[in-house]
């Protein structure tokens, strides 16, 4: 009798767990089982992914959207996309096309045509221009093409006309354009390899040294500077996997300043003045709403 109170008393200790409880233990659960359980955290390894994956894929994407980390425009997953290119219009039929004045310490070397409006031709010096005997163009021994003036012969004036405005509404459709990444490198971008996409920055835009721009042939880049952009002596803009400069635009609000020895590449739609130092080369289309200056400098038009 004695050995039967004590098997009671030993079973009236134990606690029964139901068999829903036994399965949730079964399968890694905390052992909190019901809907507050299970939603709160009960099934830690939800939990686990939503921190360790869902989140981090989201963050990833937003840090890239926003600028708020350097590393979002430099790789190919960053969350960049590449937008449509800026229509040049008629502004596409110049290398160098300008308002106020195009200037040159010779000897330059410029492949493509010249346009300068509302400016005069005594506006584009250093370049001993001649006049050809239709009146509708000019040539110079730095320029493989023509240049073009208000005063020539018609139609060269309405079509610098339509050129200029041209400019201005791409140098608009360009600023307009959304950024994928904002502030990236607290406006200094030397060393970078950035992807294609819009790119923002508030203030001026500083290359010290070399940045590769890498995609394909159909990849856009779009950079909106808010101040200046200045490129330091020696440096290199480098195109790499197919990339094309007549799909790289740089939209500048103040000067655009190229030192010396550099290598460029892209459009540049400045709504003030382009300068280029000694030896300086561009692969691309030098457009200002102001004047352009070049000294023993080689600007070539890019390929269609």
């Amino acid at each position: 009798m004695a050995r039967i109170v004590e098997l009671s008393r030993f079973a009236a200790g134990l606690t029964v767990v139901p068999l829903a409880g036994l399965l949730a233990l079964a399968c890694g659960g905390s052992g909190t089982v019901g809907a507050t359980g299970t939603g709160d955290g009960g099934s830690k390894g939800d939990g686990e992914s939503a921190a360790d994956g869902g989140n981090t894929n989201d963050s990833g994407g937003n840090a890239t959207d926003s600028g708020s980390t350097t590393d979002g425009g430099n790789t190919s997953d960053g969350g960049t996309t590449s937008p449509q290119a800026v229509n040049l219009g008629t502004a596409g039929d110049y290398v160098i096309l300008a308002k106020a004045g195009i200037s040159t310490v010779p000897t330059s070397a410029v492949t493509g045509n010249l346009g300068v409006s509302p400016a005069q031709a005594t506006a584009i010096t250093g370049f001993s221009l001649t006049m050809d005997s239709t009146d509708l163009f000019s040539t110079s021994a730095q320029v493989t093409g023509q240049v073009f003036a208000p005063g020539y012969a018609q139609p060269t004036p309405a079509n610098l006309t339509t050129a200029v405005a041209d400019m201005l509404a791409a140098f608009t459709d360009a600023a307009g354009r959304a950024p994928g990444v904002t502030e990236l490198g607290n406006g200094n971008i030397g060393g970078k390899t950035l992807t294609a996409g819009v790119y923002k920055w508030g203030t001026g835009l500083l290359i010290p040294t070399n940045v590769t721009l890498s995609g394909s042939a159909t990849d856009v880049w779009i950079f909106q500077i808010a101040q200046g952009l200045t490129v330091s002596n020696g440096t290199e803009i480098v195109l790499a996997g197919g990339a094309v400069p007549k799909n790289v635009f740089w939209q500048v609000s103040g000067d655009t300043d190229i030192g010396t020895t550099v290598h460029f590449e892209g459009i540049v739609l400045d709504q003030t003045r382009i300068t280029l130092g000694t030896g300086a080369s561009v692969d691309g289309r030098l457009l200002a709403q102001t004047a352009v200056s070049i000294e023993s400098s080689t600007v070539v038009q890019p390929a269609p």
